[in-house]
């Protein structure tokens, strides 16, 4: 069983708060590496943190708002003009394989039809159903945010490992699921106690505490007010540039 490595590229929501990068991890063994998530900062954060866009395998994405998303574009074009070789593949919810193309085409027009030296599969993995990509196995379930198409919390079992993640949503049941007995739970708090629809609240995370069976639970994608308290409340929370090894 080899080591995974989990580097944040962007911890932030969508509008920057505390300065951080959008949502963005990588994740890596010795033989693969992937992206959770690619928010439009992510391209700049691989460059800032040392991370090697040429060694991705797959980018892995919750949900389609372009703080999770959108550098799925900038990532392409930029293997393209570096005559990457390496495929790539794409995975997602329900209708990325549009909304990935449709961005290409408002963000460089003509871009999503250009012949690359490196091929591009795009995946859109079903509900409640594992699929294996490589040596992952990725299970998605439905949460409640509010996207354009169906958002995503992904369970992720990698070198026996299992990692939990949240996406955007507000409170669900399918939480427990994606969290039950998962080695890291990153989830969003992205307010402290105020409650708004699509997005939970730290408060509200911590009555669903105890039914959360992970190992851990590391926060993200906070809010202004959340990160001015965050560091008083005795619990994990990600940086831009943090790594933890499983």
């Amino acid at each position: 069983m080899g080591k995974v490595e989990i580097q944040c590229l962007g911890s932030g929501d969508a509008f920057g708060s505390g300065g951080r990068l959008q949502a963005c991890f990588y994740l890596s063994s010795e033989k693969f590496r992937f992206l959770l998530d690619c928010g439009t900062s992510s391209l700049i954060a691989m460059k800032r943190f040392g991370v090697d866009p040429y060694s991705i395998d797959l980018i892995l994405t919750s949900h389609l708002h372009g703080d999770h998303f959108g550098g799925i574009p900038f990532f392409i074009l930029d293997g393209q003009f570096r005559r990457q070789t390496r495929p790539l593949t794409v995975a997602g919810p329900p209708g990325l394989t549009v909304r990935v193309n449709q961005a290409m085409e408002v963000f460089f027009p003509g871009s999503s039809k250009i012949q690359r030296k490196f091929t591009t599969e795009f995946l859109e993995l079903p509900e409640k159903k594992q699929t294996a990509i490589g040596p992952i196995k990725v299970t998605p379930y439905s949460v409640v945010h509010a996207s354009g198409d169906t958002p995503y919390a992904l369970r992720i079992e990698f070198e026996d490992r299992v990692i939990a993640y949240s996406g955007d949503t507000e409170w669900t049941e399918a939480l427990v699921e994606v969290a039950r007995g998962s080695d890291i739970f990153i989830c969003e708090a992205y307010y402290f106690e105020k409650k708004i629809k699509y997005h939970l609240s730290y408060q509200t995370l911590m009555e669903q505490r105890k039914r959360l069976d992970c190992r851990r639970l590391i926060l993200y994608h906070m809010s202004e007010e959340m990160l001015q308290k965050v560091p008083s409340l005795g619990v994990e929370w990600m940086e831009d540039g943090k790594s933890i090894v499983l």
